[in-house]
Parts: structure tokens; C-alpha cells; sequence
């Protein structure tokens, strides 16, 4: 089970560090990944990281937010820095079907529930 928080209430240009971390089954040989949902709009790929620490994100998020996982505490983060009112969203943590993880939702069998993120101007 993927439990994400860390999310909150931030100005436009703060920072925020969200952590996932999992009970009753040990992460380390799936990749993972963070998604959002913002209000009326699908959910999408924000950043995944591979079972062996390799990185990548979805493009509007790149040199802002940074993904990385403490497998010995079964933790996965997303630091987000100089977020934007479009960053606001629910953002959830996935663990995904093989050691990669992806960019699409398929790529992914397990869920948390999410954290709500919201940027204020």
C-alpha cells in the first residue's frame, strides 16, 4: 500500500517536498513514478525514476522538480521547486509493472491516494 503526502498550500515560486512511502511490500524492484491530476483535467506524468536511480520527467516539469528514492525506507520523494499555479493538483505515487516504471498509466499497478498540492499568486 502507497501512502503520499507532503503536499500543502504554497506561494508561486515556493518549494514543496512530497514523499510516498510503502507498507507490506518493499519497492525496490519496481520503478516508480509521481502523477497529478489538476481540477476537470486527466491525470498525468510528472517525473519516474528506475529501480537502479535513473530519472525522467515530463518536460514542463524539468529543472523544477527533482525525483529520488531511499529504497531502505521504502520512500520515494518529489522535491518541486519554483512551482507555478498550473502546478496545482492532487499528485499521486505509483509503482510500476517492471524495473522502469513509464510515462503512461499503464505503466503502473498500484496507486496511492494523493496529496493535494496548491499554489497561490
Amino acid at each position: 500500500q502507497l501512502q503520499a503526502f507532503g503536499g500543502g498550500l504554497v506561494q508561486a515560486g515556493g518549494s514543496l517536498r512530497l514523499s510516498c512511502t510503502a507498507s507490506g511490500r518493499t519497492f525496490s524492484n519496481y520503478g516508480l513514478g509521481w502523477w497529478r491530476q489538476a481540477p476537470g483535467k486527466e491525470r498525468e506524468f510528472v517525473a519516474g525514476v528506475t529501480k537502479n536511480g535513473g530519472t525522467y520527467y515530463a518536460d514542463f516539469v524539468k529543472g523544477r522538480f527533482t525525483i529520488s528514492r531511499y529504497n531502505a525506507r521504502n520512500t520515494l520523494y518529489l522535491q518541486m521547486n519554483s512551482l507555478n499555479l498550473e502546478d496545482t493538483a492532487v499528485y499521486y505515487c505509483a509503482r510500476g509493472r517492471s524495473i522502469v516504471g513509464g510515462k503512461h498509466e499503464d505503466d503502473y499497478e498500484e496507486w496511492g491516494q494523493g496529496t493535494q498540492v496548491t499554489v497561490s499568486s
